[in-house]
């Protein structure tokens, strides 16, 4: 009617959930069903749970869709991982629906626990991002390696890290991010580790602070060969550098400098030490002994971590990783400087390579050997 004015009338705001749990991958039919069982006994909702589908050629979407509803799975053209976690939280309105959104890799297996934990933690208003930890399967010798990697690394190296702001990494199978910073992330990211390319832009845009919950643990599978260890560990160390020199690490003063800084001046004296102090000192006073010396203390020091890490992991299994655990080492060392050469000094691998590099790395496991992964 002329002359009546229309009265505002607000929309109702939807209530936001707490946490949705999105599960990218490609080519994951071995693993994805078992994965979104592993979530809900893990005490995360069927509702909440997504999966994008990266162009698989295998029955990746039809077993996604043995357990959710269709309006809960997504297939796209060939993304990559970032950017079909874009395309999903889109598509699914996340930011809209949740307060929260945790990515995991498509071979996660959580713990009893996990997202109950999760939960918990995520209530604090001051963290944009949290990570849990990452342990491997058990498995063939890799995985033991890896095991005891995790442990060190995730038991002291990654608490000291969170006590003074520089994670260096969100590990791909335990990160969440609260959705109100992801509009300020680009995933069309670029770079061959995409997890690593993500944390560089939180820290240099300041978005906030991180939350470690190392309490949250979640198993992931490891290469089952030496020659798809090397390529995984390739992808890992150029993605690496790419990030470094994308983000020009070393030229800003913020903790994340310091602490990939630290990692690298690590790396550089270890190589330093054994391949000009030692043989300079073995040359000044002909003594050859210095060698198995260093070599004896060094073994010492590996064996005491490998038992503390069984401890803490509570998976003494890990303590076998020391016959072959310098091997793998120096296999690793050896790809990290051939990754510097190729990034850094020749500029290789400029290219947008959308790959997950998941072939080799998936085998099945069903439901009912999950509560043995971690024994």
């Amino acid at each position: 009617m002329r002359g009546v004015s229309k009265v505002y009338r607000p929309k109702p705001s939807v209530r936001r959930k707490k946490l949705a749990l999105l599960l990218p991958g490609h080519n994951e039919e071995l693993i994805i069903a078992t994965t979104i069982r592993s979530a809900i006994a893990a005490g995360q909702k069927l509702e909440d749970i997504y999966v994008v589908d990266d162009n698989s050629s295998d029955k990746t979407r039809r077993e996604a869709l043995t357990i959710l509803p269709k309006s809960n799975v997504l297939s796209v053209a060939r993304s990559g991982k970032a950017l079909a976690v874009h395309k999903a939280i889109k598509k699914f309105e996340i930011v809209k629906r949740y307060h929260w959104v945790h990515i995991a890799d498509a071979d996660s297996i959580f713990s009893s626990d996990y997202f109950r934990i999760y939960k918990r933690k995520l209530n604090n208003r001051r963290y944009v991002v949290a990570v849990g930890f990452v342990q491997s399967m058990r498995g063939n010798w890799i995985s033991t390696y890896r095991a005891l990697s995790y442990s060190y690394g995730q038991h002291l190296v990654r608490r000291l890290q969170s006590m003074v702001g520089m994670i260096t990494v969100f590990p791909g199978p335990t990160t969440s991010f609260r959705t109100d910073i992801l509009e300020y992330l680009d995933f069309n990211t670029g770079t061959l580790t995409e997890d690593f390319d993500i944390t560089l832009q939180v820290h240099r845009q300041k978005l906030g602070k991180i939350a470690y919950i190392p309490e949250a643990i979640s198993y992931t599978q490891d290469p089952q060969s030496l020659h798809d260890f090397i390529k995984q560990t390739e992808r890992w160390f150029r993605g690496y550098f790419q990030g470094i020199s994308k983000y020009k690490i070393g030229r800003s003063l913020q903790a994340i400098d310091i602490g990939i800084g630290y990692q690298l001046l690590e790396t550089l004296l270890y190589f330093v030490q054994l391949f000009v102090f030692v043989p300079i000192v073995i040359a000044i006073t002909g003594n050859w002994l210095i060698l198995p010396l260093i070599i004896a203390t060094d073994f010492i020091v590996m064996s005491l971590i490998a038992m503390f890490s069984g401890i803490l992991a509570k998976r003494w299994s890990i303590v076998g990783a020391l016959p072959y655990f310098y091997f793998l080492r120096w296999v690793e060392l050896t790809v990290f400087a051939k990754a510097f050469i190729d990034i850094v000094l020749l500029k290789k691998f400029k290219a947008d390579i959308k790959g997950w590099a998941t072939e080799g790395r998936r085998y099945e496991l069903n439901v009912h050997a999950l509560r043995d992964v971690a024994k």
